[in-house]
């Protein structure tokens, strides 16, 4: 074990970047960490020792006891979750806090450079700090010829087996991802669906939307690999207490809204800097209306306003969503009456209308009826976002209620294998029994795709659905930004499954209420 007096410490893009100085005796301390300093300071290496064993907190001054006895101090969720994992009985806004994580993921993008990290850093022999806390997902590039994305998927598997890693969701057979039972798809729905999120709970990961499980009341947020790895060895990491902007949504909401209309409705009122390292709280009637799915949709987007993490108030929408997917006991915790919010945005939620994002900002919002006269190339539905089995349901309803067929290419990518099993078994309501792909195919779609992140983050050029050319999108993924999703001239709109199948019937950026009247 080691001791060590963190002075200060500051952050940089919600990255771990600088501890200034004092490092106090061994010089193994300092060389266990030379690979998180930057070069301006300098690390004793001469006796190296490669292994961190533990992080303790600085020592804190001793206060007399108070006078007028215990005064509780008043916290937000994510003040309370931090402050209970970092074993500590308040917190302020802007304290540095070592914080004991619950839930480490991975996948095959960021995996291989968090497992190298931790191997320079605690030895080529070290083991993780608990191997049923990390849970590795293939997900990102998986379904392609690329060879350096297919050994991504090697060393993620040669390290699972190796440290024995309990929650590895492997895939061996790229050509049939069924006969894969263990593969499972896009990381943040996995988590969701395979149990590994839980209120009150942290749970990091090497994705900026890691922040997608907030939705279940807990500290959901992404990290780096050099982050990462420490997790990996100690199970701890150093974050700053992020201040709370509260959302309250009340109101009806109309049945052509969805989760992401007013995700984007958000965005596009505070900007995509608005929430930066800031919490992003909702509340109100209408949050407590909406399924586990479209709170996820909802916490999903925070990271696009630059938050650090979002987070709904678990309930018992949450606790049903629960059962029989974990039996680790969960405490949730909640703001209290009295917390203290940077600031409060308020809605009505029944006098929104569907919006979209125009290229090239998910800020850039904009009333769907407004953007009627812009001409679509594809409609992409799929990601974390957009990919589960409720927003493939939605796409379904419109198509149902419209009768026609689409008049341009619509891709369709579940997000996980139980997505793609939902298509094909799961009977839309109001449809006389038919599922979500007979009613894909009679309106023309393309057949549902293997469950992965695709077309989302671009990927390598074989990747399906992928936009190797400068058209014009309309999809329910998460960013709009140049190349995102392939080639850097093209042109995304992003949009809830609702107005995404409505521009597919139509070629053209279509208000949803066109076909729901």
């Amino acid at each position: 074990m080691m001791d060590f007096l963190c002075q200060s410490l500051h952050y940089k893009n919600n990255f771990l970047t600088n501890f200034e100085r004092k490092l106090l005796s061994s010089s193994s301390s300092a060389a266990s960490l030379s690979g998180f300093l930057p070069d301006s300071i300098h690390v004793n290496k001469k006796e190296y020792r490669p292994s961190i064993r533990a992080v303790m907190a600085p020592p804190q001054p001793q206060r007399p006891p108070s006078t007028t006895g215990l005064v509780k101090q008043a916290m937000t969720m994510t003040e309370k979750i931090l402050a209970r994992a970092s074993e500590r009985s308040n917190l302020d806004t802007g304290e540095n806090v070592w914080v004991n994580v619950d839930i480490l993921m991975t996948h095959d993008v960021c995996g291989p450079g968090t497992i190298g990290i931790f191997k320079r850093e605690f030895g080529e022999n070290a083991k993780v700090w608990d191997r049923e806390k990390i849970v590795i997902i293939p997900d990102h590039y998986i379904f392609t010829n690329d060879e350096l994305a297919n050994r991504n998927v090697d060393i993620l598997r040669d390290f699972s087996v190796e440290q024995n890693i309990k929650y590895f969701y492997d895939i061996n057979d790229r050509s049939n991802f069924r006969a894969n039972p263990d593969y499972k798809g896009v990381c943040h729905i996995a988590l969701a669906q395979e149990g590994h999120c839980r209120p009150g709970e942290v749970l990091l990961g090497t994705d900026s939307h890691t922040c997608n499980a907030g939705a279940f009341g807990q500290f959901a947020t992404g990290i780096g690999n050099t982050d990462a790895g420490f997790v990996m060895g100690t199970g701890k990491v150093l974050l700053k207490v992020p201040p709370t902007l509260r959302f309250v949504m009340d109101g009806e909401m109309p049945d052509y809204l969805l989760a992401k209309d007013l995700i984007l409705q958000i965005i596009g009122e505070i900007t995509v800097a608005g929430a930066t390292y800031k919490s992003m709280e909702f509340t109100g009637s209408t949050v407590e209306s909406l399924s586990m799915e479209e709170r996820m949709t909802l916490c999903n987007m925070v990271i696009e306003a630059g938050g650090k993490n979002g987070v709904v108030p678990a309930d018992q929408t949450t606790f049903n969503y629960l059962e029989g997917k974990t039996s680790a006991k969960f405490e949730p915790v909640y703001s209290d009456e009295k917390a203290k919010f940077l600031h409060e945005y308020k809605f009505d939620t029944s006098k929104l209308e569907p919006v979209v994002a125009k290229p090239h900002s998910p800020d850039n919002r904009a009333l769907a009826r407004e953007c009627k006269d812009v001409k679509i190339d594809r409609v992409y539905i799929g990601s974390c976002t957009g990919g589960k089995t409720e927003d493939f349901l939605a796409a379904a309803k419109i198509f149902l209620a419209s009768g026609k067929k689409v008049k341009v290419p619509t891709f369709l990518v579940p997000a996980t294998q139980k997505v793609w099993m939902d298509l094909y078994g799961l009977p839309v309501p109001g449809s006389g029994g038919k599922t979500c792909s007979q009613i894909f195919e009679e309106a023309g779609c393309d057949t549902p795709a293997s469950p992965n992140c695709g077309a989302c983050l671009g990927g390598p050029r074989d990747t399906y659905a992928r936009m190797n050319e400068a058209k014009v999108c309309v999809s329910t993924t998460n960013r709009n930004f140049p190349g995102r999703m392939g080639n850097k001239e093209a042109q995304i709109y992003l949009a809830s499954p609702f107005t995404a199948a409505a521009s597919a019937l139509t070629g053209y950026v279509t208000d949803p209420r066109e076909f729901l009247r």
